[in-house]
This record gives C-alpha cells, structure tokens and sequence, in this order.
C-alpha cells in the first residue's frame, strides 16, 4: 500500500469529520508525519505505521508488538497500557473508522471503476458470475482484459487470484483488491455484499455504480450474527445509501420496502417474472434439456435467452445480471453469449450415470430459502423421479436455518439424509436431532450418517431409480469446520463422481459411465 502522500494529520481529520473522535482533547502528536501503512494485523507492521486495534478476538499484546514493529500511533476505542508511547486516537467506532480509513489509505479507488454489489439471501453467487460473464463476454469483444469479481468462492482483483475467505473482505483488505483491480486495468469489479459487511461497515466509502437486491428471507439470525429478521432486513437495505443505480426484484418479499429504500438511488431498474410492468420481465421459462430457456424483454430489446446450468431458479439470477448489462448498456448478443457458456463452481453441478437413471445435483444451497427452491425446481425438472437430499447445518450459528431447512426437506424430498456441514462446536448428531424436530410434522424422518463422505456414497447407491439425489450446503468446499479448526475434505462433486463409479455394479448397461457435468469443480 502507498500511504506515502498521506499524513497522520489527514487521517485524523477524516475521522474528526465524521464524528467518531471519541477524545477531542489536543493530542501529543506529530500530525505532519507521514503514514507508511495503516494495518491492523500486528505481523506486517514497519516504521510509520498506523495502527488499528479491531476486532473481538483482539489483544492488547496484539498492539504491543505492533509498536515494537514501528507503529507510530493507533486508533483503538479504548487507551491501551501497552501502546507506551505512541499516542492514541480514540473513536467511538471502530468498524465505522477502519473502513473510512481503509478507503482513504488506498486512495478511494471505488472511485476509478465501476463497482457492483449484489445483495440477498440467496443466488449472489450465481448472480455475480452471471454479471461478471457478461461484462468479460463484452469487454472481450473490445479487446479490453477481463473484469475483477470478489465472490464467496474467489477472490480475482486482476492481481491476486485465490479462494475467498469471507463473502465480503474486511475493509482494509477490500480497498487492496480495489486498488489492484484498478491498477490492473479490470474497469469493472463484481462484488458479493454480505448483511454482516453492510452491518459492520466493511464498504464504507465503497462508490456502487450498480446495487442488486436479489430477494430477502430468514437467514444468518443468531446472538453472533443478527438478533432478528428486521436487523438482518435492515442492514441488507443499506446497499442502497451508496448506489447510483438500485436494481430490485419485484418478486421477492416485502418488495414494496425494497423499493423505497432503494428511491434514495438516481436511478431504479426492476425485473420480474410475474409483473409485466418491470423494466425486465421475464415469460415462458422452460426446461430445454439440461438449459432453462425463456422470453426476456428489457428497455432496449425483446429476445430468448438461454442459460447453460440447470435450475428454474436461477432465472431470477439472470434477470438481474439482464438489468446490470442495461444500466452499462451493454448489447444484447454479449448478454445472451454469456449467460449460455456461465458455469458457477459448486453451484448446479450436474453428474449422471451412463442409462440417465440416476441424477445427481450439487449445490451450495445451505439455508430454508435455498433449499425450498432448489427441491421445488428439482420436483419440477424431474418429475416422477424419488428425490433424495442430503444436508446439514453449520454449528453454532445461524441456527435458523435448521428449521427453514428441515421445512423444505420435510415438504420436498422422498428420501433424507443428514450429515455435518461444518458442526464447529457442536456434535453433528445434536445438529441433526435438531433439524429433526422439524421433520416430524411431515412424518418424515432424516437417515443420520455423521460422516458426510459415507453419507453421500449412501445417498447415491441406496437410491430406487429413476432418482435424482441432491447434495446441497458445501458446493465445492474443501474444508469442514469443526472443533478445533477446518480440516481438509472432499468436494461433493467429486465425492458424487466416485460414487457413481461405483454405482456400476447396479447398472445392467454393459457400458462405461458417463458423467456429464454443467458445473465446475474448485
């Protein structure tokens, strides 16, 4: 990072303009310095650092070892003993001044591209490859490089390319890839916005060009993340205070509260599937195959598109990448390109066995919202098939999703199986009873096999054919969080293919297996 053009003075001002000094006391220190680095990681501190003392896990030692590094100064909400020397500048709110000073330390680079946020409590994912697919499909056609996208899955800013460690990067990582992604030439980055990033103040002085607003349902409510549905409802509405242009889906719930959080933008462009009166409406979805074809008509055009990965579902995914494309203007032909050839890694991967008895989906499906729609769109592309899922739920949070999980099960599939899906500190058959509770109104009751890899060879080999199996919750994870930290595992998907070879013996087709896959794996 360059902060070489920046003085402790500048940051000091920033702060005192917002409000957030909690001490306006004169404060012994040399504002005319110059700041070298602000960080909040204690290991990669050097002379003329800016520190910041964040986060619940923080210790004062943390601070103490940055000051022996070269930490000048820090900015704490509290005055620590074990800064010594460097003085503090004390603030009301540290999330709130670590993303003001995040931005200002990397030279607000929102401002040099055209940013996309997409919120909602399901299909960001698939939604942020749609748009970025779009964009590259467009940017490619005039010879420009490849776009940047910050995703659950990746995180690919022009320079750095790896897998993803939270849905939104803290602030001070988020303005690097900003900044790289400018630096790079990309123009245009793609982002996944979380309720915990817009609560938390992760994008503060984030310039959106676009922000999408996919749909809203219970999710993510537990003492360590929201306390209820309108704190969760709330912080997702915040996308819009920084927005040029609020792209809103008619069809999903309290639309009409969506809608007037989103006025406060310039610009506002809707789409829907059942209201006509939508800047892009959609009609005749069907299933061609293993693509979803349907009318679309927007502002500039009326046309078929067609998207490559299965899944009635994610039409609404597409239709807010349609509405994207139409607020950068982007033409139709470079739309309809990409959306055929998008693939989403975890999202939709589909394996069948050599005689099409057997189909098996993988999906990152991992709360009651995702899960209803992907075994209602299973029920419909599959009909007269039993239908198998197998899940789990995430120890220790978002402890909600047991019930909007067990709901859909309970009303969707045939056959069910449950299995850990990063327990964390809980025992995986605690989880399970849990979820089980919510099985029993539908008489159903869940097959518990604690071990996913064995569940999963159990979900595909015991089926009756024709089936179709749905492994939903961990895409293409390649970890399970469990008490004492994450730990190596095997993707679905690949866990799928080996059962299916497997399987073999139980398909009377002398021939080899095929396996056919929309997706692609991590």
């Amino acid at each position: 990072m360059e902060a070489h053009s920046r003085s402790l003075g500048d940051y000091y001002q920033l702060l005192l303009k917002h409000n957030l000094l909690a001490d306006l006391r004169p404060l012994p220190a040399d504002f005319a310095r110059p700041v070298a680095l602000v960080s909040c990681d204690s290991q990669v501190v050097v002379p003329g650092t800016l520190f910041l003392c964040k986060g619940a896990a923080f210790k004062p030692a943390y601070l103490a070892d940055a000051v022996k590094r070269g930490a000048f100064a820090y900015v704490s909400e509290k005055v620590y003993p074990e800064g010594g020397s460097a003085p503090c500048i004390q603030v009301t709110d540290i999330r709130k001044a670590m993303g003001l000073l995040a931005d200002l330390a990397y030279g607000h680079p929102s401002g040099k591209l055209k940013i996309t946020g997409i919120t909602g409590t399901k299909g960001k994912t698939t939604a942020a490859y749609y748009i970025r697919g779009i964009l590259d499909r467009w940017r490619q056609e005039a010879g420009a490089r490849a776009t940047a996208l910050l995703s659950t899955i990746v995180t690919d800013d022009g320079l750095e390319r790896r897998p993803a460690k939270l849905t939104t990067p803290e602030p001070l990582d988020l303005q690097r890839h900003l900044s790289n992604a400018a630096e790079a030439g990309c123009g245009y980055v793609t982002m996944e916005i979380s309720s915990q990033a817009l609560k938390y103040g992760r994008v503060i002085g984030v310039d959106l060009a676009c922000a999408v607003f996919l749909n809203i349902g219970e999710d993510h409510i537990s003492p360590v993340e929201h306390p209820d549905f309108e704190d969760y409802f709330t912080s997702k509405l915040r996308i819009f205070s920084q927005a040029n242009t609020a792209i809103v889906n008619l069809d999903c719930d309290h639309a009409r509260r969506v809608l007037e959080a989103a006025s406060r933008c310039p610009q506002v462009l809707t789409f829907s599937q059942k209201d006509e009166h939508a800047h892009i409406y959609a009609w005749d979805v069907e299933k061609v195959g293993q693509h979803i074809r349907f009318q679309v008509r927007t502002p500039r055009y009326t046309g078929v598109m067609e998207l490559g990965m299965p899944g009635l579902f994610n039409v609404e995914n597409a239709l807010a990448a349609i509405a994207v494309a139409e607020a950068y203007g982007i033409p139709e032909e470079a739309v309809r390109a990409a959306l055929l050839e998008a693939a989403v890694p975890g999202r939709m991967e589909h394996y069948e066995s050599a005689d099409g008895q057997v189909s098996v989906i993988v999906d990152y499906a991992h709360n009651g919202m995702s899960l209803e729609a992907l075994l209602r769109s299973a029920r419909a592309e599959y009909p007269g098939r039993e239908l198998t899922v197998l899940f789990g739920c995430t120890g220790g949070k978002g402890i909600d999703r047991r019930e909007g999980m067990g709901n859909a099960a309970g009303q969707y599939a045939d056959r069910i199986l449950l299995t850990e899906d990063d327990p964390g500190p809980e025992e995986v058959a605690d989880i399970c009873a849990d979820i089980q509770r919510f099985l029993d109104p539908y008489g159903k009751t869940g097959q518990v096999i604690e071990d996913r890899e064995e569940a999963i060879d159990r979900a595909i080999l015991d089926c009756q054919t024709p089936a179709v199996v749905v492994l939903a919750g961990k895409g293409c994870e390649t970890a399970q969080k469990r008490k004492h930290g994450p730990e190596p595992s095997i993707p679905d998907g690949l866990l799928a293919q080996q059962a299916l070879r497997l399987s073999l013996i139980h398909i009377s087709a002398p021939t080899t297996l095929q396996l056919i896959s929309y997706g692609v794996l991590c």
